[in-house]
């Protein structure tokens, strides 16, 4: 194929790219520029590409592999190392650390609001929370399987309304 009927078909391909870039990076401008690079990369391994493969496919894997380079690129760009005999990852997460004492609290508060639930949707909840599935608790405390659900659903709903200051926390 000459460079001039590769140009042709990539011309009549590279519209169907440019969705594909957006989807990936989510930035107009980025995918702008990521659609430039594999075209560019396409020219320039022209020699690569044979006959009779689907160009598309291979655009797509061309820009597909382009933004994950560049995306680890960035990530190594952004690591930070510490050269002092300590030899710190700044941005790693394995040097990451939880505020325990906030968990703490929060647990205490979670054990609290359960334990302040009647023990009629108390028991359920809690034997659906160990894992017991809703036929095997109607079985054990010998109640309907649409009662257990309801007595669930009740305590799910109490418990969310008493611990709704931790949904910002976790949004």
């Amino acid at each position: 194929m000459t460079a001039l009927e590769f140009t042709n078909h990539i011309g009549k391909v590279s519209k169907s790219l440019r969705p594909f870039a957006l989807r990936l990076t989510k930035d107009v401008e980025d995918a702008n520029d990521l659609l430039q690079d594999t075209l560019l990369k396409a020219f320039t391994n022209r020699d690569k590409y044979t006959d009779g493969t689907n160009l598309k496919a291979w655009l797509y894997t061309i820009m597909k592999n382009t933004f994950i380079t560049n995306y680890q690129r960035m990530v190594r760009k952004n690591t930070f190392i510490d050269t002092t005999d300590n030899l710190h990852y700044i941005n790693s997460i394995e040097s990451s650390t939880d505020n325990l004492a906030y968990s703490s609290f929060a647990q205490d508060d979670i054990n609290r609001a359960v334990n302040g639930l009647e023990d009629t949707y108390k028991t359920p909840f809690m034997m659906h929370f160990r894992g017991f599935k809703y036929h095997e608790i109607a079985a054990k405390l010998n109640i309907p399987i649409g009662t257990v659900k309801n007595r669930i659903h009740i305590a799910r709903k109490e418990l969310k309304g008493q611990l709704k200051v931790y949904a910002y926390f976790n949004a």
